[in-house]
């Protein structure tokens, strides 16, 4: 498991596929924090705070993880590669568990450099203005940032097994891509809209609980919720018993 581990982590940076991913998040981000004047530009809101970046990061790895995950296992099917693999003395569970935690290094590896804009902002000390309390000196919050960080790194391990999930549905990068694309719209955003339909009480309460955003706008806040870390932890397990099973139908022909 672990042999495979390393291939597919190294496939990741032996190809321009890990070095366009980890770019684009950065490139991204920087420049709408940074460079682009408006809303989301942290030196022109005038706050010491990061909300911006972990507003806009679930939008951006809506797209890049599946193009990430797309070629996890849809590449190897293509190529037949996949036939080699089951003869290996490594279960189809080690398969997915290899692939889907080199996938993950990946999406750390993106989140990390964002840490120098947490101390960026600590060190400039920048002087915030409240309409109720007039202008005063805004010191960034580290417990909130740092749930913030955690919640971004699980909204993350979600879209990786759902994205891997879709890969190994089709043979085909493309159809794997735009799956995963809707299977993680839907599951970060799909159980809010259906719960706003009509008045549902507790029932909407307990859709919007099965979607991501709620639990990551919980965590968000810098609260570690036990239920919202079994909430992550739960639904990557899901879409990697998903994937299993998907990998051991070519037992039931």
């Amino acid at each position: 498991m672990f042999s495979l581990f390393k291939k597919e982590l190294s496939a990741f940076f032996s190809s321009i596929t890990g070095y366009i991913a980890v770019g684009v998040f950065l490139l991204v981000n920087g420049l709408i924090l940074w460079v682009f004047h408006g809303d989301m530009n942290i030196p022109d809101s005038g706050f010491a705070y990061l909300d911006p970046l972990f507003n806009i990061a679930p939008w951006i790895f809506l797209f890049l993880v599946p193009a990430v995950t797309m070629r996890l296992l849809a590449e190897e099917k293509k190529s037949g590669t996949i036939d080699v693999l089951y003869t290996q003395p490594i279960t189809d569970l080690q398969i997915i568990l290899a692939k889907y935690f080199a996938g993950l290094v990946l999406i750390a590896i993106s989140i990390l450099p964002t840490l120098v804009y947490y101390f960026s902002i600590l060190n400039l000390g920048i002087v915030g203005a409240s309409e109720t309390s007039g202008a005063e000196l805004a010191v960034i919050d580290g417990g909130e940032t740092f749930g913030a960080y955690l919640g971004l790194f699980f909204l993350g391990a979600v879209y990786c097994s759902a994205g891997l999930w879709a890969s190994s549905l089709t043979e085909n990068q493309i159809v794997a891509f735009l799956l995963a694309v809707g299977v993680c719209l839907f599951v970060y955003l799909g159980f809010d809209a259906l719960s706003n339909f009509g008045s549902l009480g507790k029932f909407g309460l307990f859709l919007s609980n099965l979607g991501i955003n709620a639990h990551y706008k919980s965590i968000s806040r810098g609260v570690i919720d036990t239920r919202d870390i079994i909430y992550f932890v739960s639904a990557s397990i899901f879409f990697i018993l998903l994937s299993k099973t998907r990998l051991e139908s070519r037992n039931w022909k």
